[in-house]
């Protein structure tokens, strides 16, 4: 074998899901269509959980070195989505701690997988009137850059609501405090990881 192919032979083919870990070593994935609140969800959540707090878009930017908005307007959406799934993965592949992701991440079969292997998928739901409400205060949505933004999000809902219902856990996620909803995502990841336990025994 040669240096270069030992030196493939030691990276892990990033077309390739990512291994089992067992369910205390797992990251905590918020996903959900934009405004569904992953963001000041996840923040509050890790506080609780005395977890680090990874938004998986500013990570993105990070290393792509430049915005969202401008990835997709430059390099396109297909660019866009090959490097959210090298970002999460890499974050998967770091432990414990909660990443909040991007709407269509978990569309990207292959970033399903590494989430089902290496965390605990939790969909924030929201409803339209919910959605537009939040991302009415920004202006800075690249899938929303449309004539009707309503029907835009109402179209994306069709598409990845019935894939978001993969998750481990789902939570409504409605027009109120947001400290509700992580009582909620706390109670039901106890419930989830006791039920995992349970099965793992029999």
């Amino acid at each position: 074998m040669t240096q270069a192919d030992e030196s493939r032979a030691g990276e892990r083919d990033e077309n390739e899901a990512l291994s089992p870990v067992p369910l205390a070593e797992r990251a905590i994935v918020l996903v959900g269509l934009m405004g569904a609140g992953k963001t000041t969800v996840g923040r509050r959540l890790a506080r609780r959980l005395d977890l680090a707090f990874v938004d998986t878009d500013a990570e993105i930017e990070e290393a792509a070195g430049e915005s969202i908005p401008e990835i997709f307007e430059r390099r396109g959406e297909a660019a866009f989505r090959a490097g959210e799934r090298r970002v999460i993965a890499r974050l998967l592949d770091e432990g414990p701690q909660v990443l909040a992701t991007g709407g269509g991440a978990f569309m990207d079969p292959l970033t399903r997988a590494n989430i089902a292997a290496r965390g605990i998928s939790i969909w924030l739901k929201a409803d339209l009137d919910v959605l537009m409400k939040r991302v009415s205060k920004r202006g800075d949505r690249p899938l929303l850059q449309t004539g009707d933004p309503r029907e835009t999000m109402k179209r994306l809902m069709d598409q990845r609501y019935p894939v978001y219902a993969e998750a481990d856990i789902t939570i409504e996620s409605l027009e109120g405090p947001h400290d509700a909803v992580v009582e909620q995502v706390i109670e039901k990841l106890d419930l989830f990881r006791a039920n995992q336990a349970g099965v793992s025994h029999e």
